[in-house]
C-alpha cells in the first residue's frame, strides 16, 4: 500500500479549499482518506497554511510520500 499525503479539494466552483490528508494512493483524489493533517486556502490574502507538523512527521517516519505541492507547503511552514 503506498501512502501519500496530498491536497483534497473541498469547497464551491472557483473557490477552492484543501484539506491536507493521508490517503492511499489508489483512491481518488477526494476519495476515502486515512487522516486529516491540515488545511490550505489559497484564496485568501495571505494564503493560510495550517499543518500538523507532529502528525505529518509520523507520517513521513512511517513511509508516506508527501506530493511536490504538499512538500513545497511543508517547506513553507517550516516543518521539513
Amino acid at each position: 500500500m503506498a501512502v501519500k499525503i496530498r491536497l483534497r479539494r473541498m469547497g464551491a466552483k472557483k473557490a477552492p479549499f484543501y484539506r491536507v490528508v493521508v490517503a492511499d494512493s489508489r483512491y481518488p483524489r477526494d476519495g476515502r482518506f486515512i487522516e486529516e493533517v491540515g488545511y490550505y486556502d489559497p484564496t485568501k490574502e495571505p494564503s493560510v497554511v495550517n499543518i500538523d507538523g507532529e502528525k505529518v512527521k509520523k507520517w513521513i517516519a512511517n513511509g508516506a510520500q508527501p506530493t511536490d505541492t504538499v512538500r513545497a507547503l511543508l517547506k513553507k511552514s517550516q516543518i521539513i
